[in-house]
């Protein structure tokens, strides 16, 4: 495993946005365990977040690519945070752009936030985490309703592994399979487990006998086949 993965896993951990219990998604799902990328407040932790996420996009998409698409709104401070990121590591200027929940109709008007979208421009959408892929049913209309934009790629932190709202196949493989582009995490929760069970992290186990159980039973039940 790549060394800024296994730092990033134990970053999730320290940060707390990486937990390990019992917790109800939003979907309903009895998970034991949990990811709030809304836990990462501080600064040295959006910039630490940000090299990570330019880092993992680097590896997989390279550098031809123009604009930094994060929906609203946890992929705000993240695509703002990845696009200085990016500019620092790899010399690169990349664009920053979001989306409104509402169309704003006066002063800078319209659903965007950030760079406008122009015809042509290359577009690697940014989230924190990717469960069902429901999310892309919402960004990818807003992305190709405001210019014939080529989609480069998707990236979020953490893969959960879980099946996709097909129910055949995971997420990430789901949404490479119905919009034609790939779509990749900086790690797995398979990564996640690998690094964390029974090796102290923080001072203590985090993975232990008792969650790695957990977790094994729920991907009998949820997880990609």
């Amino acid at each position: 495993m790549e060394a800024y993965k296994t730092e990033f896993i134990e970053f999730m951990v320290e940060s707390n946005v990486l937990k390990f219990g019992s917790f109800t998604l939003k979907s309903g799902r009895k998970s034991p365990f949990f990811m709030n990328a809304g836990a990462y407040t501080t600064g040295s932790q959006l910039m630490r977040l940000g090299e990570f996420y330019a880092k993992a996009i680097h590896d997989h998409y390279g550098t031809d690519f123009d604009v930094l698409f994060g929906p609203a709104y946890k992929g705000i401070p993240l695509c703002v945070a990845a696009c200085i990121a990016f500019s620092k590591l790899y010399g690169k200027e990349i664009r920053y752009c979001s989306n409104r929940k509402e169309v704003k109709d006066h002063g800078d008007t319209g659903i965007l936030l950030g760079s406008r979208l122009k015809d042509g421009d290359r577009v690697v959408i940014i989230e924190d985490v990717t469960t069902s892929g429901k999310s892309i049913e919402e960004t990818y209309p807003i992305l190709k309703a405001q210019a014939d934009v080529k989609i480069v790629g998707l990236m979020v932190s953490l893969n959960r592994m879980e099946v996709g709202l097909l129910g055949k196949a995971g997420a990430l493989d789901e949404i490479r399979e119905t919009y034609g582009f790939p779509a990749n995490a900086i790690v797995s929760m398979a990564e996640v487990t690998e690094h964390l069970y029974n090796r102290p992290c923080q001072g203590s186990i985090i993975i232990d006998d008792t969650i790695k159980s957990a977790i094994d039973e729920y991907y009998k039940e949820y997880g990609v086949k």
